[in-house]
């Protein structure tokens, strides 16, 4: 039977990440939503990429692009923005590349400009940040749904009647989010002490692990 999880922000938690996906054994039919922010602050971004691109061979792969993916972007193209990714935890991305822009593969490039702002099945859709409810996906602007907290905006429900899962805010407290029977926050914080999630939306189970790679009995 097919499955589909999201994962929450990665933020270089390779080892984190690597637990998960043991955990949930992708099957070909099955679908990963990946909710951005693979990049930056945590140890290993450059693994944590190579992984979502291997990851590609197992099952349907669905990488939504995040904050820090469109900084990331952004700063190799225009070199007038490489200080502020930096400044937002670039450095330690840059670090995981061997210290040099030169020496990030294309295939890494590529898989960043391939992510989607969306993605959506028949009962839930997923985004990086927040959402308008009352605009289709397709018309919600960018910075909503790449840079703007639900602590500055707790949406209702999505005019689609779907429920929304998104990352972004950080629950420093680990604790996967609930908003009602509307909204799931799956930023559980892995690189700050927190756990990294995964969840099945078909069972609502989730599955975690902390930086080290260690699996949290949920």
């Amino acid at each position: 039977m097919a499955r589909t999880f999201a994962i929450g922000d990665i933020h270089g938690c390779n080892e984190a990440l690597r637990a998960v996906l043991k955990e949930i054994d992708p099957q070909k039919e099955d679908t990963i939503v990946a909710l951005g922010d693979y990049v930056d602050r945590g140890p290993d971004s450059a693994d944590v990429i190579e992984q979502l691109i291997e990851l590609q061979n197992k099952c349907t792969v669905k990488p939504l692009l995040g904050n820090h993916e469109a900084m990331m972007i952004m700063a190799l193209r225009e070199p007038s923005e490489l200080d502020f990714w930096l400044s937002c935890g670039g450095r330690e991305t840059l670090k995981s590349y061997g210290g040099e822009v030169e020496k990030i593969p294309p295939t890494h490039l590529e898989f960043l400009d391939a992510c989607e702002l969306h993605f959506e099945t028949d009962d839930y859709f997923f985004v990086h940040a927040n959402y308008s409810a009352d605009k289709p996906l397709e018309k919600q602007q960018d910075y909503v749904l790449l840079w703007e907290h639900l602590t500055s905006h707790l949406p209702k429900k999505h005019v689609s009647g779907k429920k929304a899962v998104v990352g972004h805010t950080p629950q420093k407290d680990g604790e996967v989010l609930l908003v009602k029977d509307h909204l799931i926050c799956i930023d559980t914080y892995c690189y700050g002490g927190g756990w990294l999630t995964a969840l099945n939306t078909g069972t609502q189970t989730v599955i975690q692990a902390d930086l080290d790679g260690k699996i949290r009995e949920v």
